[in-house]
């Protein structure tokens, strides 16, 4: 068991070394029985009766209903690949403050760290917005991408030709637009210290956090755009601000000195403030940005209205030693829980994700993939990507869309 999972994680730091192959355009590969990794110093092949053992974090809100549609689509797409997985739940975020008074109980690590993967879906909601900061549960959130040292936080943002006119920019904006955010997400403002709250010199109460990144944090987050940049168009933005602030000119320098080694990438730089701008004026103007944690948070939530919907977009977080979290862009829309009305597509393509980048099952990957263009291309949409002659159906009919598809293939 051990070995196995070392050679999985294995696995996934060459996925992260390699970075995505970044162009998503769901178009379906050529479906083979084996394919070969490279685990430590020898290639095995994975072939047909292959099993993994994936961490599922349900979390809140609409958690629960898309991690049914993902988790059927993997079982079916994965059976078509003879391989299986095993999925063991455990509570994060709200759910984890309810059932153990802690946003990530121990066990919940423990058990990501003994798995090939981790599956997220949301967490926090309204319910839990009084309790004290260190308490919510998106410190849940922050303490798992931590534990796990996944620091590499991979968003695509690209706009399917069947959603195009989903968006609210016009479509000869968006039509195309295929960008790569890679957000370093363990360092930063988040987890910066000092911080907390305090008084002034007139007694007055305030708030202070602290932004802060090493030479190292910076070289190792711009590697990996770089080798993104270079399996895309070859172009890197590395967005900061500069002009104010210090932390943001060590990284500028960093990212500079570092691209140095890589010179089939066109680096550039952008303010942040331009960037949002950019952004949603021009958005094809950028192949791969390569940013912060705070910035890249926003900048990503920015980007990925683009697409016409948060429900669409799946993000992987990489770890150089351990197993990854995969997980859709949106929150956890504590609004439409339990209506069935929320869009699982996201969730779908996040688990397409982990299969392939952190797996290395390329076929199940391709699988899942397709079942999500299935779905748009026969004119179904969930009410967030509603359109004029479309068919409006919910969460679960979704689900059993793709699940026939994935068991007619």
């Amino acid at each position: 068991q051990q070995t196995r999972i070392a050679c999985h994680r294995a696995a996934a730091k060459m996925a992260l070394q390699g970075t995505l192959n970044a162009r998503s355009t769901f178009a379906a590969a050529p479906l083979s029985r084996c394919h070969a990794r490279r685990c430590s110093t020898r290639t095995i092949a994975v072939c047909a009766g292959s099993s993994y053992k994936i961490a599922v974090l349900p979390g809140d809100g609409i958690g629960p209903e898309i991690t049914k549609v993902a988790l059927k689509a993997m079982e079916a797409a994965g059976k078509k690949e003879g391989v299986s997985f095993t999925f063991e739940e455990a509570p994060v975020g709200g759910a984890a403050i309810d059932a153990t008074g802690v946003p990530l109980p121990d066990e919940t690590l423990a058990l990501c760290k003994s798995s090939d993967a981790v599956l997220l879906a949301a967490i926090g909601g309204y319910k839990w917005d009084t309790l004290p900061a260190e308490q919510r549960p998106e410190r849940g959130l922050l303490a798992l991408r931590s534990g796990l040292n996944a620091f590499a936080n991979l968003r695509p943002a690209y706009v399917l030709p069947q959603l195009a006119a989903a968006s609210t920019l016009k479509p000869e904006v968006v039509s195309g637009v295929d960008i790569m955010i890679v957000r370093e997400l363990v360092g930063g403002i988040y987890f910066g210290q000092p911080r907390g709250f305090g008084k002034d010199e007139h007694g007055n109460r305030t708030g202070f956090n602290t932004m802060v990144y090493s030479e190292p944090e910076v070289e190792r987050i711009a590697r990996v755009a770089f080798e993104s940049a270079q399996k895309r168009g070859g172009r890197l933005c590395s967005v900061d601000k500069s002009n104010v602030l210090e932390v943001s000119q060590l990284w500028r320098e960093v990212v500079t000195r570092i691209g140095k080694e890589y010179p089939d990438v066109e680096l550039s730089h952008m303010y942040v403030d331009n960037a949002a701008m950019q952004i949603i004026r021009n958005p094809k103007s950028f192949d791969t940005i390569v940013t912060g944690n705070i910035f890249g948070d926003i900048l990503s939530d920015a980007a990925s209205m683009l697409t016409g919907s948060l429900g669409m977009l799946p993000s992987a977080s990489m770890s150089s030693d351990g197993p990854g979290v995969f997980e859709p862009v949106h929150g956890s829309a504590p609004d439409i829980a339990g209506q069935d009305v929320a869009n699982p597509m996201a969730m779908v393509l996040s688990a397409a994700m982990l299969c392939r980048y952190g797996l290395k099952l390329p076929q199940v990957a391709d699988r899942l993939e397709a079942s999500v263009t299935h779905v748009l291309d026969q004119g179904y949409r969930t009410g967030d990507i509603m359109s004029d002659g479309a068919k409006q159906i919910g969460c679960s009919a979704v689900g059993d869309v793709i699940e026939e598809y994935l068991h007619g293939l």
